[in-house]
């Protein structure tokens, strides 16, 4: 079975920890990873359609080189790895993404140890509930995370 990991990114934000954890599955899986950075713009407001345009080419420009540094940091582990930029309304542009694509086995949200950093109502956990497969998060472990002592 062909196995594919897509990790979805917000903004140019990078959860190191999370890219870790995505390279080793795919890794321990031999799977394919997708990177996808989405990156909130309305289109309906009064701002004219050349500066959204410029908008755009300055998000595709940022954006592309994020992701062509990341994708080579997988590539060079041995990992097959594709990118994707999507600029408009994130859960919208998830949902036509995994639309467009044949299924993935999971998907990790790669920009944070929770989504949207705590926020009730990002856009990602108002998304969950169309997903075809289970949505990962990570978090690290730190010294609150261990088990507690027996000697206490």
């Amino acid at each position: 079975m062909f196995k594919r990991v897509l990790v979805v990114l917000e903004n140019d934000i990078v959860c190191p920890q999370a890219l870790e954890y995505a390279r080793e599955f795919a890794q321990r899986m031999d799977a394919e990873v997708t990177l996808l950075m989405v990156v909130e713009m309305d289109f309906l407001d009064t701002t004219r359609l050349g500066s959204k345009r410029n908008a755009i080419n300055e998000v595709d420009q940022k954006s592309g080189e994020l992701l062509a540094w990341l994708t080579a940091e997988y590539l060079r582990d041995g990992i097959t790895t594709s990118a994707a930029v999507r600029v408009g309304d994130p859960g919208e542009e998830l949902l036509k993404f995994l639309a467009e694509r044949p299924p993935f086995q999971v998907i990790i949200w790669g920009s944070g140890e929770d989504i949207g950093g705590g926020r009730r109502g990002h856009w990602l956990a108002k998304a969950a509930n169309a997903l075809e497969c289970p949505l990962w998060t990570v978090s690290s472990r730190g010294k609150d995370d261990r088990l507690p002592s027996k000697n206490k």
